[in-house]
């Protein structure tokens, strides 16, 4: 099911002289209906992505990581509505294109590793049928050609005997080898962007490294760009150029990934990453606890005025439970949304 397009309004071009981003997202808006009013899981999100290059998006559940990523392809569940925003993909806008033409892009241009590699294969069909229709809708190719490519490919992802693989069915899988035919799928017409919703999401730590590795090894040999969505600080430190650091519907901070992990600027950055164990650090007995972030996200059919995050934040004044502040430029390709650093904001009611 498709998501409810309701309007996309006119940004301005990139700059002269500058390369476009292979992905440019614009002030993006994905609301729900709901009888009790409604839910703005995506309140203005902007990031790019350029060729080769791996956007990390992260942040804790409910920060509207999935949404935004499911909402390129417009494939966010309904009731979703997309208020605003662009989703401009190789020059075109996504968000604007037919039902037709985003058939064509999908799988072909740029395709999606699920979350869940149970339930996102159909139990029905064999996994040969599910991989060879991608091929011989988007290709043409016959069908003993398309089986022939199904089969180079999960042998690329690491499936042995791929030709009997391929006459099984999902149930007759591990969870990670449904995982690879997952990939294996995405890749099939080797897109220019592969968008990975959590991709490891349910798997053991073994089987998670071994994908990880995959994924990296994939990207350089295909030449490809990718959007990591992941919630696992530790996987955006292996995998991402670029980390967007997301937060009850809106961007808190963007840079490069040692930026992020060496200098952050906003407080929920700082707060993820001092949640995180660390090997060069003793948490036993009573010397050293493992930090966690107070509270919870807040109810996002309810959202706060002000930052989003302010009753988090251990440092949160006054002005930051009125004002929404925006986004900030504290050096090249790196920004911040925080009034403490800088922004100005915006009042909100």
């Amino acid at each position: 099911m498709q998501s409810t397009l309701v309007s996309a309004p006119e940004t301005a071009p990139p700059m002269m002289g500058q390369p476009a981003p292979l992905l440019a997202v614009e002030g993006l808006k994905v609301h729900f209906p709901t009888r009790d009013g409604v839910v703005r899981a995506v309140d203005g999100v902007d990031f790019q992505v350029r060729a080769g290059q791996t956007l990390g998006i992260v942040g804790e559940s409910g920060s509207g990581k999935t949404i935004s990523s499911l909402t390129l392809l417009r494939l966010a569940p309904p009731p979703a509505r997309i208020v605003a925003g662009r989703v401009l993909f190789e020059g075109e806008d996504l968000l604007r294109q037919s039902d037709k033409r985003l058939a064509q892009i999908r799988g072909r241009r740029m395709a999606m590793i699920f979350q869940n590699p149970a339930t996102s294969l159909n139990p029905i069909l064999s996994i040969g049928q599910q991989l060879t229709e991608i091929l011989r809708w988007h290709t043409g190719a016959s069908h003993r050609a398309a089986l022939d490519r199904a089969a180079e490919l999960l042998a690329l992802v690491g499936i042995s005997d791929p030709a009997a693989r391929l006459k099984q069915y999902p149930h007759e899988l591990s969870g990670g080898m449904k995982q690879r035919v997952g990939i294996a799928r995405a890749l099939l017409c080797e897109p220019a962007l592969l968008l990975a919703d959590e991709p490891t999401t349910a798997l053991d730590v073994t089987i998670q490294a071994q994908i990880l590795d995959l994924l990296a090894e994939l990207r350089q040999r295909l030449a490809m760009s990718m959007v990591l969505v992941t919630h696992d600080m530790g996987v955006v430190a292996r995998m991402a150029d670029r980390i967007t650091v997301m937060y009850a519907g809106r961007i808190c901070e963007t840079a490069d990934a040692a930026t992020i992990f060496n200098a952050p600027q906003h407080p929920y950055t700082r707060a993820l990453l001092e949640s995180v164990p660390r090997v060069d650090h003793s948490y036993s007995g009573a010397r050293r606890v493992l930090p966690s972030i107070a509270g919870r996200p807040p109810d996002l059919l309810h959202a706060p005025p002000g930052c989003r995050f302010h009753d988090r934040c251990p440092e949160a004044e006054p002005e930051c439970r009125r004002v929404m502040p925006r986004e900030y430029l504290l050096a090249p390709g790196h920004t911040v949304s925080c009034l403490r650093r800088g922004s100005p904001g915006e009042a909100t009611p």
